[in-house]
């Protein structure tokens, strides 16, 4: 099926050209999984959205109204990956904030299917030369400039590689393009901090309440010295990492570990062949 989309909780996909969040990227957007209706990391995507919206001073949206409405869209769908723009909506020409915003609300929803290889033996990953900015205001935020993300995502075709992981300007990894990092280092486990450049991720944030993790500058050398290596993303959950910089590694028991925690909140994996909770 293709894609479904409403604005402003009206089917269509048509969304004003005076709209800021078109003219400017003056807006925030979650991308959320949805399985049988449920959505288990709803909470999550919502205090991230709120907080964004304070530091954009965007009014928030209403949690239980759009709720219902991504409920509407994926009513038929056993599992679903939805994208909630919302964005400053329409004003005059300029950058200066409109006196009353009037909010634009955009739901897309769409199947979604996992690529059991990519869990069972982990990714490929690349390091990309596009780097990201350091700007503290918008750090963590899922703003809707994506430029940076686009231009390193632009830098590979195929399927060779899976991922990319992105460093900042200070040469500092940060995150993959859409996906956080994650590393283990013995009994240690570290991820990048995402204060000057990146997004906070949803998935990250519940792999940093579940478990001892140091948030620290990680450099690209120091990566290929880690145990096990993987990404987090809110709907395609923890991916492991197989090769980086020619350095390989085996999907290991940690990273199982957390595979296993993922289908206890109702976030299933594809299991396959040798799989053991």
């Amino acid at each position: 099926m293709s894609a479904r989309f409403s604005v402003n909780f009206v089917d269509g996909a048509a969304v004003s050209a005076a709209d800021r969040g078109v003219a400017y990227g003056d807006g925030l957007f979650e991308t959320l999984r949805v399985v049988e209706g449920h959505m288990p990391l709803w909470d999550r995507h919502m205090a991230r959205l709120r907080a964004g919206c304070e530091r954009l001073r965007l009014p928030s949206p209403d949690a239980d109204t759009l709720r219902v409405e991504i409920g509407r869209l994926c009513h038929d769908l056993p599992d679903a990956v939805v994208r909630v723009t919302w964005t400053r909506g329409e004003g005059e020409r300029g950058y200066a904030l409109p006196a009353s915003a009037k909010p634009t609300l955009v739901v897309q929803v769409a199947p979604l299917a996992l690529d059991p290889a990519a869990y069972r033996d982990g990714i490929a990953v690349r390091l990309c030369e596009t780097p990201l900015a350091l700007q503290p205001a918008l750090a963590g935020m899922k703003h809707l400039n994506r430029l940076e993300q686009v231009l390193a995502r632009a830098e590979w075709d195929g399927t060779a590689w899976g991922e990319g992981l992105m460093c900042s300007t200070a040469g500092d990894l940060t995150c993959a393009t859409a996906a956080n990092l994650f590393a283990i280092f013995g009994d240690r486990w570290a991820t990048p901090p995402v204060t000057a450049c990146g997004v906070a991720g949803v998935a990250r944030a519940e792999v940093l309440a579940c478990r001892d993790v140091a948030v620290e500058v990680l450099r690209p050398d120091e990566l290929v010295r880690a145990d096990e290596v993987f990404l987090t993303s809110a709907v395609r959950g923890i991916l492991p990492v197989r090769e980086f910089a020619g350095r390989r590694w085996v999907p290991g028991p940690a990273v199982r570990a957390l595979q296993a925690h993922w289908r206890s909140l109702g976030l299933p994996l594809p299991l396959f062949e040798g799989w053991s909770k």
